[in-house]
């Protein structure tokens, strides 16, 4: 009996079901349990604001905890000093945080006014918005980058009546140094996922290996030692996952290009050079996208996961898992 225990415990661990049995457990992300703490949230809003606030009590969190866009949850939403600040953490580069910002903010300011009338003649006042994303993703970017909404516009105009902008801040480990200096747990935060990367870049240890030296090497050099002493075993399993995700990201991308690269190709073909190469390859992608998707769904099919948890598993709509498993039947 205890020989098959410890089999579970090293099959958890395997590299086939690691992220399986990690993806359902932990949704969250060690920057936002990290600031999900007052006063380490005090601390930052502190540092980006040049301010000296010592009451952790007086932020009003109303982070978002259901899907907004995508399946995505809002890391840190605060009011201070009559503003609204919405802080997001992210390991990938994405320019479409405005349009996500929009969906958070139009939600948040629906539940402030819901007992006002905005009919009245009477303006509604409400917290001015603040929108920052803290990056550590692996693509070298600058210290600090603007996304704008208009950017997305299909006709742009030098002054479009509706704006939102969002500060993307690179939180790697040696970028924004000034920032980092006035909020210690970012910097330490940043130390924590260098020192990761460095260990599983090495090719040296496993994944599980490079994290568990990560953290007791950051813990003996008082780098987030309280809270990775507190919360080993559950940052370990964060870390597993966030890194794991990072890779899968990195392969399904590759995996894409090469798939509609190949069938934007035998379309171009067939239609012509000029019209391959403008409408072929975006169709390939897409064809490409879609196969990559069914197999991952015909896998788990293998495995005798329901739909709902596939649809869980992989952040899509059952409708469209059920949409894919029609178009193969056919």
């Amino acid at each position: 009996m205890a020989k098959h225990k410890k089999a579970q415990r090293n099959h958890k661990y395997s590299l086939h079901s690691r992220q399986r049995k990690v993806n359902r457990k932990y949704k969250d992300t060690i920057f936002r349990m990290l600031f999900k703490d007052r006063n380490n949230l005090l601390s930052l809003y502190n540092a980006m604001n040049k301010k000296n606030y010592t009451d952790a009590s007086a932020l009003q969190v109303v982070t978002l905890e259901n899907a907004i866009y995508l399946g995505m949850k809002n890391d840190l939403a605060f009011i201070m000093d009559m503003n609204l600040y919405l802080y997001e953490h992210q390991s990938t580069y994405n320019p479409n945080m405005p349009l996500r910002d929009l969906f958070y903010i139009s939600n948040e300011y629906q539940k402030m006014v819901v007992q006002q009338s905005l009919y009245s003649s009477t303006i509604q006042k409400i917290p001015a918005p603040k929108f920052i994303v803290f990056y550590n993703g692996t693509k070298e970017i600058n210290d600090l980058t603007e996304f704008r909404l208009s950017s997305a516009y299909e006709c742009p105009t030098e002054d479009p009546d509706l704006e939102l902008r969002v500060t993307v801040l690179n939180v790697n480990d040696g970028h924004n140094k000034a920032l980092m200096e006035q909020c210690q747990t970012l910097k330490e935060y940043a130390q924590y996922v260098a020192r990761v990367r460095k260990y599983v870049s090495s090719n040296e240890l496993s994944l599980e290996e490079a994290v568990e030296k990560a953290v007791t090497e950051c813990i003996n050099e008082n780098i987030l030692r309280d809270f990775l002493s507190s919360n080993r075993a559950e940052v370990i399993n964060m870390s597993i996952f966030e890194y794991d995700k990072e890779l899968e990201e990195k392969k399904l991308r590759r995996a894409e290009f090469q798939a509609g690269m190949e069938a934007g190709i035998e379309k171009g073909i067939e239609q012509g050079i000029e019209q391959g190469i403008e409408q072929g390859i975006e169709q390939g992608i897409e064809k490409g996208q879609q196969d990559l998707l069914t197999q991952k769904i015909k896998a788990k099919l293998a495995k005798g996961k329901s739909l709902e948890l596939i649809a869980d598993e992989l952040e899509e709509d059952i409708s469209v898992i059920e949409k894919l498993l029609n178009q193969e039947a056919n």
